[in-house]
């Protein structure tokens, strides 16, 4: 099993990183629910289809079956044993959070292109970006505010006026992010890593 790695941040929280580097039909000989047999028969490429089920081998490394999780209608997934889980997968990767905690995570590949679309998301972050391993730096922003996206129950969020993240540096491996928007006002621990080219980051309250 590639579990490429695992990490645990509390008692509470596990992280969990698979490395897609199997053939399809061995990431399918898992259980699947009706509606994920549904979404992977619309899914029209391998690469999307590799992260859906190495996402159910994760889960399974970690006691579950993809009858144990359910999604709402904002497209949000659930545990049905009230644990909170959050999901991503880019390319080869794929990672999951479970938690009693409100989680999020996102991994992401470096890649240049995030320079050229960083003012669509990056406001006040600007400040304290340096030349120096730019796109790295703007990969752990991106994930900061997506982990965060998904965190926010109701959706409408601006990355780059709603979502602020703190001052850090990539030696660091965490900084602090907020979500504020209306009324909703939190501050949530931010946590990051890189590793073959790509940045996992995921928010911890």
């Amino acid at each position: 099993m590639p579990i490429y790695k695992t990490i645990t941040p509390n008692k509470n929280t596990n992280v969990l990183v698979w490395k897609i580097e199997e053939d399809l039909s061995f990431l399918e000989a898992i259980y699947l629910n009706d509606n994920s047999k549904n979404r992977l028969a619309k899914m029209k490429s391998e690469i999307h289809k590799k992260g859906f089920l190495s996402v159910r081998h994760l889960l399974a490394a970690l006691g579950y079956s993809d009858k144990d999780l359910f999604y709402t209608e904002d497209g949000k997934p659930h545990l049905k044993d009230g644990k909170r889980i959050s999901i991503t997968h880019s390319f080869q990767f794929s990672a999951i959070i479970v938690s009693n905690q409100v989680i999020g995570i996102d991994i992401e590949k470096n890649r240049e292109k995030i320079i050229r679309i960083a003012d669509k998301f990056v406001g006040n972050e600007a400040d304290f970006l340096r030349k120096e391993n730019l796109v790295e730096q703007l990969t752990v922003i991106w994930g900061a505010k997506e982990s965060l996206f998904k965190i926010h129950p109701d959706g409408g969020l601006l990355f780059k006026h709603h979502l602020p993240i703190e001052k850090f540096e990539l030696k660091d491996y965490k900084t602090k992010g907020w979500i504020k928007k209306d009324n909703f006002y939190e501050v949530f621990t931010i946590y990051f890593e890189q590793f073959d080219g790509f940045t996992l980051v995921y928010a911890l309250d």
